[in-house]
């Protein structure tokens, strides 16, 4: 029989590794306590309903996540991204965390990498909106601007370079999450609808940045049939984005050389996040429109929403005025996505929406037709 023997000096001791794993398990759980607890400071977003006059049968409603505590739906993302990550061993107490965002998802990691006391760093599109980048300091993050194309490499390469971990929002977003329920935000909405006139909505309207929380929305629709009934998903997409023409082709390759102009969704080419065969239609709506229903929701609010939200309700009208047209009662339900505050310089700027080519005014008559407000 051979013997093989070896230095035991090449061998690792046992008994120290053992020790470095148990103080980053400890580290780990105190991380994930840290979260939760956090989690449980915070309340639910609210659900406002929207009472227009000329749909006296449709009622609409707004997801607020912009009241959550960095402001955007991204919280959301940002907490499920460093629970995967923490619980897959990826993040320990020295890691460097790193992202490739536009900007609230960025600032919403940031403000959890502080909470961890991690260095983070955001990869973010030149361009990105002052205030985004503002937030994202005042967490504590960092950030770097680069082309819009070139944020993934850099982003990947960045967090090799810092021995840390990219979080690749774009790809982890849709399995991040719990979409069975664990309170996500579909679970949390037809909770919150449970009580109102018509409880299950026909439709809820989401638009697509990774695509992660019309995966979780469209999963749990399915998951949960007996509660969510006739609800389908409809996904609303901007200009200078290939969802919706992937979505009508079925093909996962097509690829666009622009950037999206409302910041936070919309993609110039397929994200692994994006889940077709969970959405029941997709709506192209023109970034004009998309400007001139922040406009509307301002008189009819009394505040700023971000352009996404605009995207979102401008699809849903147009979802209520096909219902209304075939004599249908209902509901359905979007979300505000962010406040406006973020985009004074970008979307509530007259002449950075000239300088975009963008035309709100026909729009603004078609919405004032739409609703009677």
């Amino acid at each position: 029989m051979d013997d093989c023997t070896a230095d035991i000096g090449t061998f690792c001791d046992s008994v120290t590794c053992g020790s470095a794993r148990d103080e980053r398990r400890a580290w780990v759980r105190e991380a994930v306590a840290r979260i939760t607890a956090d989690y449980t400071r915070s309340a639910d977003t609210h659900l406002i309903k929207l009472d227009l006059p000329l749909f006296p049968d449709i009622s609409l409603y707004l997801k607020d996540e912009s009241t959550h505590p960095t402001g955007s739906l991204k919280h959301r993302l940002a907490r499920s991204l460093f629970l995967y990550g923490l619980c897959n061993g990826h993040i320990g107490p020295d890691t460097a965390i790193v992202e490739s965002s536009s900007g609230s998802t960025a600032v919403s990691e940031a403000y959890f990498a502080r909470l961890l006391g991690l260095r983070f760093v955001a990869v973010v599109p030149r361009g990105t909106a002052r205030r985004k980048l503002d937030q994202i300091t005042h967490y504590g993050g960092e950030t770097r601007e680069v082309p819009s194309g070139e944020i993934y490499d850099a982003a990947a390469r960045l967090a090799q370079e810092l021995g840390g971990h990219y979080m690749d929002q774009f790809t982890f977003a849709e399995r991040a999450t719990d979409w069975r329920g664990n309170n996500n935000i579909a679970e949390s909405l037809f909770s919150q609808m449970a009580k109102e006139a018509h409880p299950v909505p026909d439709w809820v309207v989401m638009s697509a940045g990774t695509g992660g929380t019309s995966a979780t929305i469209g999963r749990y629709i399915r998951y949960q049939f007996e509660l969510t009934g006739r609800t389908r998903l409809c996904v609303a997409d901007p200009e200078n984005s290939v969802f919706y023409e992937s979505y009508c082709a079925r093909d996962p390759d097509i690829t666009g050389d622009g950037q999206s102009r409302i910041e936070g969704i919309g993609r110039p080419r397929v994200e692994a996040s994006f889940q077709p065969s969970v959405i029941d239609r997709m709506m192209k709506v023109p970034d004009s429109a998309s400007i001139a229903t922040i406009y509307w929701l301002e008189r009819v609010l009394g505040r700023k929403c971000g352009g996404s939200t605009g995207t979102n309700v401008f699809a849903a009208l147009a979802l209520m005025t096909e219902m209304r047209d075939a004599s249908k009662a209902g509901s359905l339900v979007t979300m505000i996505c962010d406040s406006g505050e973020r985009y004074l310089e970008t979307c509530y700027n007259p002449e950075w929406v000239g300088e975009q080519g963008l035309n709100p005014a026909p729009y603004a008559e078609i919405l004032t037709g739409l609703s009677g407000i």
